[in-house]
């Protein structure tokens, strides 16, 4: 059974940092894919970035390009998504994804991913 388990959510002011982390358990294969999402009230869930384990790509929407960073951690056990210089338009619950793969065209659609944690929020403040 995939088990993902967000943490490290928070409130900061804007310019601040933030490192969310993602423990994984019972996933496992080749080619796999993994990656950070977020949703706003009242707004659809929408892929941070996104990378393959195992592999050298990863993926950014365009906004959060140069300021976010994501990771993986040791064993490929945990994700990690380092966020800097915050915005008040980050704000939004954050959502580890798994079950993607190497193949799949789009790496920052949920419509990739089949497996998720149950968030962590992100307050930026202005």
């Amino acid at each position: 059974q995939v088990k993902l388990v967000e943490s490290g959510g928070g409130s900061v002011q804007a310019g601040g940092s933030l490192t969310l982390s993602c423990v994984v358990s019972g996933y496992s294969g080749s080619k796999r894919r993994m990656a950070w999402f977020r949703q706003a009230p009242g707004k659809e869930r929408e892929g941070v970035a996104a990378i393959n384990i195992g592999g050298r790509n990863s993926y950014y929407r365009d906004s959060v390009k140069g300021r976010f960073t994501i990771s993986l951690g040791f064993a490929d056990s945990t994700l990690v998504l380092q966020m800097n210089n915050l915005k008040p338009e980050d704000s939004a619950m954050y959502y580890c994804a798994a079950g993607g793969t190497w193949a799949g065209p789009s790496p920052t659609s949920p419509v990739e991913y089949r497996y998720w944690g149950q968030g962590t929020q992100v307050t930026v403040s202005s």
